[in-house]
C-alpha cells in the first residue's frame, strides 16, 4: 500500500461533525490529501452517518427512474430491486476490504491494495469519467427543463446564426457555473449540495401531488415487459447506485465503524423506496409516454414549477463539486514551480468547456445517463469492489459458496457492462439520426 503522500484524488461528500466548532458541511466531491484540513475526522455518529449516504445515493438519477420503467416495463421494477440488492453486497465487500487495513481512507486505496498502482490507476479513471459524464448530464438536464420551461425561446447571435433554445440555455447556464469552478473554497456550495435528500423529497411530492389533485391521475397502465428495453432499464436503475466512491469516506467517519453495515442498510432501503415511488407513480401518471426526464413531462402548474426549480438549482451548485477531483488531479501532473491559482482556473475553465461541447454534442441525457450506468456505475460499484474483495480476502484461493455468488455477480455484471453499452451507443447514434431528420 502505498503512503499517504501518494494519495490520489477521490469522492467525498457533506459531512455532519459532532463538534460545533467545525464546519458542518463539508464538499461533497473533494480530493482528499495529506495533511488536509479537509479529511475526514472520526467523529460521525449512526444518524448522521445515514444522512449523509442518502445524500450520496440520493441524486439526478430519481428522474429518469420512470422512463427506465417505460423502457423494460413492470416487470423491470424486480431489477430495480435486483440492483439495489447488489450494490447493497457491493457495499458490504467494501466495508470488510477497509476493516482489512487501518491505512485505506479511499476508493482508490482498496484498488491499490488489491492490485497495486495498476489498481489506483484503474479506479480513478473509472471515478474520474463517471464524474465528468455526470457534469455533462447536468448541463443536459438544465437545458432540457429551462426549454421546456421557455418552449419558444431562440437567441440570435450576430447576424443571420440563432441558436436554439436548448443549446442556448446550455451555454447561458455555463457562464453561470463558470464562477463557481474557479472557487478555492467551495463548501457554500456544499450546503446546496447536501440537500439531495430534501431535494428528492419535494420533487417527489410536487409530482405525487401534480397527479392527485391536477388532472393527471393515475391511470395509465403501461406494459408487462418489453425486452428491447430491458438493459436500457438496467443501465439507468444502475446510475441511481453509484455512490460506491464515497463509501470509504463515510466508513472512517464514522464514531462507531462496526454499525456501517446498519448505515448501509437504512440508506439503501430508504432510497430504494423513494426511487420504487417515483417509478411507480411517474409511470402511472404518463405510462409510455414518459420522458427521459419526469419533470419534462409536468403541466404547466405551481407544483410543478416546484419540482423543476427545485431541479434546476442542485446541478448548477452540483458542478464545481463534481469536476474539482479532476481538477486536483490533473494539477498533481504539474510541477510545482506553475502557479496553482492560475493553473486551476485554467484547468477548471477548459474543463466546462470541454463539458458543454459534449453536451451540445450529445444532448440527450436519458442515453447519456443510460452509458453512464452501464459502463461506469455497474463498473465501479458492482464489478471493482467484488474483485477487490476477492484478492484482498483471498478467498479466490479456496472454492466455497461465497465464491461462487461473487464470481456469478461479477460476470453478470460484466455482460450486462457489455450488451448495455452497446444498447446505450446505438441509443445515441439513432437519437442523433433521428434529431437530424426531423
Amino acid at each position: 500500500m502505498a503512503t499517504m503522500d501518494e494519495e490520489e484524488s477521490s469522492f467525498t461528500l457533506p459531512l455532519i461533525e459532532d463538534d460545533e466548532n467545525k464546519q458542518a458541511l463539508v464538499t461533497k466531491l473533494e480530493e482528499i490529501e495529506p495533511n488536509s484540513s479537509h479529511s475526514c475526522s472520526t467523529t460521525n455518529s449512526f444518524f448522521k452517518t445515514c444522512f449523509n449516504g442518502l445524500n450520496a445515493l440520493s441524486g439526478v438519477g430519481i428522474l429518469s427512474t420512470p422512463y427506465a420503467l417505460a423502457s423494460g416495463g413492470w416487470l423491470s421494477l424486480i431489477l430495480l430491486f435486483a440492483i439495489a440488492t447488489a450494490a447493497f453486497f457491493s457495499g458490504l465487500l467494501i466495508q470488510r476490504c477497509m476493516d482489512s487495513d487501518s491505512n485505506i481512507r479511499t476508493y482508490p486505496d482498496i484498488g491499490e491494495l488489491a492490485f497495486g498502482k495498476k489498481g489506483r490507476l484503474i479506479v480513478s479513471i473509472f471515478m474520474y469519467i463517471e464524474l465528468y459524464l455526470v457534469a455533462t448530464g447536468f448541463l443536459i438536464l438544465e437545458g432540457d427543463n429551462l426549454q421546456n420551461l421557455f418552449p419558444n425561446m431562440e437567441f440570435e447571435v450576430g447576424q443571420g446564426l440563432t441558436i436554439g433554445g436548448k443549446q442556448g440555455f446550455i451555454i447561458i447556464v455555463s457562464l453561470i457555473i463558470l464562477p463557481t469552478v474557479w472557487l478555492d473554497n467551495l463548501s457554500l456550495l456544499s450546503y446546496v449540495s447536501a440537500s439531495g435528500v430534501l431535494a428528492s423529497g419535494i420533487i417527489l411530492g410536487s409530482i405525487i401531488w401534480t397527479g392527485a389533485f391536477e388532472g393527471i391521475g393515475f391511470q395509465q397502465k403501461g406494459t408487462l415487459v418489453n425486452w428491447d428495453g430491458m438493459l436500457t432499464a438496467i443501465s439507468l436503475y444502475a446510475f441511481c447506485y453509484c455512490a460506491h466512491p464515497v463509501f470509504p469516506t463515510l466508513y472512517t467517519s464514522m464514531k462507531k465503524k462496526h454499525q456501517f453495515s446498519n448505515v448501509l442498510v437504512v440508506c439503501f432501503i430508504l432510497c430504494t423506496i423513494t426511487y420504487a415511488s417515483m417509478v411507480i407513480f411517474g409511470y402511472l401518471m404518463f405510462g409510455p409516454q414518459i420522458q427521459s426526464q419526469v419533470t419534462l413531462n409536468l403541466p404547466a402548474s405551481i407544483s410543478s414549477k416546484v419540482a423543476i426549480y427545485t431541479t434546476l438549482v442542485n446541478p448548477i451548485a452540483k458542478y464545481a463539486l463534481m469536476v474539482t477531483p479532476i481538477v486536483n488531479a490533473i494539477k498533481t501532473r504539474f510541477s510545482c514551480r506553475y502557479n496553482l491559482r492560475f493553473l486551476s482556473i485554467l484547468i477548471g475553465t477548459n474543463l466546462l468547456i470541454s463539458t458543454v461541447l459534449v453536451a451540445l454534442a450529445i444532448p440527450f441525457f436519458g442515453s447519456l445517463m443510460s452509458l453512464v450506468g452501464a459502463l461506469l456505475s455497474i463498473t465501479a460499484s458492482i464489478i471493482l469492489p467484488c474483485l477487490c474483495y476477492l484478492k484482498i480476502s483471498g478467498i479466490y484461493r479456496r472454492f466455497n459458496g461465497q465464491l461462487v455468488g461473487i464470481c456469478l455477480i461479477i460476470i453478470v455484471g460484466v455482460c450486462l457492462v457489455i450488451f448495455g453499452t452497446y444498447t446505450s451507443v446505438l441509443d445515441i447514434i439513432g437519437n442523433f439520426y433521428i434529431s437530424k431528420f426531423q
